[in-house]
């Protein structure tokens, strides 16, 4: 069972001015996708994490949205997805605008059309809900100056990240590019449950500033329990308060991994963290399972071809059965992307992959 904190309390921080003048304006946004290392699984109310996580931002994956707010309209919103209306995102997206309207006072006062879309498939292991809330929070910002003022490039990030972890709490990490951190961390200053912070760039070894992130597609269908839900379960896994305390203790190592640039520690701790959230899952009351059989193909394939060529091929997982590949660029990447085509393509559904970095 968890043990929810006490008195938790937001801050003056980002509430809304209540001096506005609106008209109606169309604004767009973009933002990328991000894959935890240190996972997060498990929250309590208004998407406070149960323990800090650290995740890399991808370059390439991302959603680009458009929002065509027109003022004195009565309140309500219309989404598009790649051209084509979607009725239930649009209740999400309005009870989400209801919730944040303390932060944002004017956000009621108006009609949406929001045009989304994404540079990679639907159900494909990439978090599309972190781009997505994201570039809405963006947008949204984008707004908000135009009818509150304008405020620094920091303080508006801070608090674009802010009202996108209320749509979506990975979502707090994809505003900001690199390693990046979500929820306190003794071991990061600066670190918030609020909001997420740029990991100092300074404590970064270069071998970790050049990634490839290959997802392999082992299953593109709709999961089995999805992820507000395998949050939910985490209040009452036996297992759960064990697992935050080993998250928060993994930053520890973590931050001499990425200082010194030990990578086989580094390929260590990042595997069992993905291991460790589907155990999770398994250990879950009713207990679930989101990887494939060709999940545990890929996991095996890659152990064998680590320790037989020494190569820094390693994997992580979301909350999935797709399999993100993780290489960096450091003169072996030819030989990992033969093996990879070679031997693990023939595991996806349909030779489905996509091919992202994660490089600053």
């Amino acid at each position: 069972m968890i043990n929810y904190p006490q008195n938790m309390t937001t801050t003056q921080e980002f509430l809304g001015k209540q001096d506005f003048s609106i008209s109606s304006k169309t604004v767009s946004g973009s933002c990328p996708s991000n894959i935890a290392l240190i996972k997060y699984w498990g929250k309590y109310e208004h998407q406070i994490p149960a323990n800090p996580s650290i995740s890399y931002t991808l370059n390439h994956c991302r959603t680009n949205t458009e929002i065509e707010f027109s003022a004195g309209e009565p309140f309500s919103v219309q989404t598009y997805l790649s051209g084509t209306e979607e009725v239930k995102f649009a209740e999400k997206i309005e009870k989400y605008f209801k919730n944040i309207e303390s932060y944002l006072p004017w956000i009621l006062k108006g009609k949406y059309t929001i045009r989304t879309e994404n540079t990679f498939p639907h159900s494909s292991g990439i978090a599309s809900s972190a781009s997505g809330f994201g570039a809405i929070a963006k947008c949204l910002m984008a707004l908000d100056e135009e009818f509150s003022g304008k405020i620094s490039e920091d303080a508006s990030l801070r608090k674009a990240s802010f009202l996108a972890r209320l749509g979506s709490g990975s979502a707090c990490r994809s505003l900001y590019n690199g390693l990046i951190v979500w929820g306190n961390s003794d071991e990061v200053e600066g670190s918030s449950d609020l909001f997420a912070v740029p990991y100092p760039e300074t404590e970064i070894h270069d071998v970790f500033r050049d990634f490839n992130d290959w997802v392999l597609l082992i299953h593109e269908g709709q999961k089995s329990v999805s992820s507000t839900v395998g949050h939910g379960l985490m209040n009452t896994n036996p297992y759960a308060e064990r697992r935050f305390q080993e998250a928060r203790e993994n930053f520890i190592p973590m931050k001499e991994i990425l200082k010194t640039g030990n990578m086989e520690r580094f390929i260590t701790l990042v595997e069992h963290e993905a291991l460790t959230l589907h155990a999770m899952m398994m250990m879950s009351e009713p207990a679930f399972i989101l990887m494939k059989t060709g999940t545990l193909e890929v996991i095996n394939k890659i152990w064998d071809f680590r320790a037989e060529s020494g190569l820094p091929l390693f994997f992580t997982l979301d909350a999935g059965a797709n399999v993100h590949l993780l290489f960096p660029n450091n003169g072996s990447e030819d030989r990992i992307k033969a093996f990879i085509e070679a031997e693990l393509l023939k595991y996806t559904q349909k030779n489905g992959v996509v091919k992202d970095v994660m490089k600053f």
